[in-house]
């Protein structure tokens, strides 16, 4: 069984990922001024402009992810060179009959959506392959800004390398805990989101009022459980 543990921090601002993309900001000036271009009925026109200029905010409305929407740069890369050309593709064709762009326009956001889901998904899949604590850097797709995501792997091949998975485990979760406490005692600093797996359910165990007592075969035990 291979689990995992995404210590993924979420922010306040919705943005959308493809806005965090070099690209993005010249690429879709361009499909809202040629818009009028594409319909010969006139009602398109308006549904098609609210659709690309509320691209972005109606793109984290529909990712719908229990984890913090954090893409690498590689595969955001991906996912704007695809919709990027499926746009290109369908402002090179001539005016369409009414409806039909708008409904399009629809089919490339369905997709683009699902392609950053998959590549949020993938990413913190992929951690399984590794053993103990891995971290990779990502963009905040709330605000794009650098982030990263640092989360536990259970691939561990032996039983040294799962003792040693599980004590760093437990040497970050006490470090996180003392910079938590020390930012706490100022006043004027603003308070680190807890990571999520210290405020799940399933691992109460691992929650700061138990770190003082948690020894390393309590720990194992918890997460084998799990």
């Amino acid at each position: 069984m291979a689990l995992l543990l995404c210590l993924g921090l979420t922010a306040a601002l919705a943005r959308g990922c493809l806005h965090c993309h070099s690209n993005f900001s010249e690429k879709f000036s361009f499909y809202r001024h040629h818009v009028n271009l594409k319909s010969w009925w006139v009602g398109d026109i308006p549904v098609s402009g609210s659709l690309l200029t509320d691209w972005s905010q109606d793109t984290m409305k529909e990712l719908h992810l229990a984890i913090p929407a954090e893409i690498t740069r590689e595969k955001l890369d991906r996912v704007a060179n695809a919709v990027y050309q499926k746009m290109d593709q369908l402002y090179q064709g001539k005016m369409y009959f009414p409806g039909y762009f708008p409904n399009e326009l629809r089919a490339i956001f369905r997709e683009q959506v699902h392609l950053i889901q998959n590549a949020i998904i993938e990413s913190r899949i992929d951690c399984q392959r590794h053993c103990g604590i891995f971290q990779y850097k990502t963009i905040s797709c709330t605000n794009c800004t650098d982030s990263h995501v640092v989360c536990f792997g259970y691939n561990c091949e032996s039983s040294a390398e799962w003792e040693t998975a599980v004590r760093g485990l437990l040497l970050y979760i006490n470090k996180w805990h003392k910079q938590d406490s020390n930012t706490r005692h100022r006043p004027s600093s603003m308070h680190r989101t807890t990571p999520a797996f210290l405020i799940s359910p399933s691992f109460t165990c691992l929650e700061p009022p138990h770190l003082a007592n948690l020894t390393l075969e309590n720990a194992s035990e918890c997460l084998t459980q799990h």
